[in-house]
């Protein structure tokens, strides 16, 4: 049920397009998302609550749905112009006895922007930071999770960058910032003043002298560039000739090389 409720990612429907255009595309898939959550607000919230297990943590199948279900449940809740739901997901998250559903209270609350409108929520990034830090796998998600929100621009980024927990150097922490804005936050990542092309790029060069095998991966956020909207097609293929100048790496160089030239 949590698998048929969730729509086709960003991505995958710029995959079905002709002609890409990622603004629209985020539009339309937030205009879908938002008229679930008001259509089905009684049952998004029946869902929430009977899909609660009980007891212990068990990592059975049974209660891996139910969870999932549940926090789906409440990510569209919290599209919903309601602070109940947001001290809902605060509770949940404080609450959890497993980090499946504090990541998942964190993440809605982050995506949906609640983050940035109550004072308690506000301050649950940092809470999970400061609970976690010695756990590096855990603070690769918490990075992922805030580079993926449409509410995180270029300038935002930057400031994740310059968090004493990040750098370049590691290639999962790497991955977990860059290639995560790069690749599946379309909304901004894709920005009309092509601020997202140009940290890409600047960030590609950088980590192609540190990792060549990470920056070869985020070498291909830019392979469909020829399909983008007439205006972006410009900024996209400045950013990928700017990259073609400097001295790359072998993998790298051959990928923006037939990027260029598909």
């Amino acid at each position: 049920r949590e698998l048929a409720l969730t729509l086709p990612s960003e991505m995958m429907i710029a995959e079905k397009m002709d002609e890409i255009d990622p603004a629209a595309i985020h539009r339309a898939r937030q205009f879908m998302r938002q008229t679930l959550a008001e259509r089905l607000e009684t049952e998004w919230l029946e869902a929430w609550h009977t899909n609660r297990t009980e007891g212990a943590y068990r990592p059975t199948p049974q209660d891996a749905g139910k969870r999932a279900l549940k926090n789906l449940a409440l990510s569209y809740l919290l599209l919903l112009d309601n602070p109940a739901y947001c001290r809902m997901a605060i509770d949940q998250y404080h609450s959890a006895d497993n980090m499946t559903d504090r990541l998942a209270a964190l993440t809605s609350l982050v995506h949906s922007g609640w983050t940035d409108k109550l004072p308690e929520a506000k301050a649950l990034p940092e809470h999970f930071y400061q609970e976690y830090e010695d756990e590096a796998l855990v603070i690769d998600k918490w990075f992922s999770l805030q580079a993926t929100s449409p509410n995180v621009d270029v300038a935002a980024v930057g400031k994740l960058m310059a968090h004493p927990a990040f750098t370049l150097r590691n290639p999962n922490r790497a991955r977990s910032l860059i290639f995560g804005f790069c690749h599946n936050n379309m909304a901004q990542f894709h920005a009309a003043d092509g601020s997202g092309y140009e940290f890409w790029s600047k960030n590609l060069t950088d980590l192609d002298r540190i990792n060549p095998q990470v920056a070869a991966r985020l070498a291909r956020c830019m392979d469909q560039w020829k399909r983008y909207i007439p205006s972006l097609r410009k900024p996209a293929e400045q950013a990928l000739r700017n990259v073609s100048e400097h001295s790359l790496s072998r993998d790298t160089r051959e990928i923006i090389g037939k990027t260029l030239s598909a």
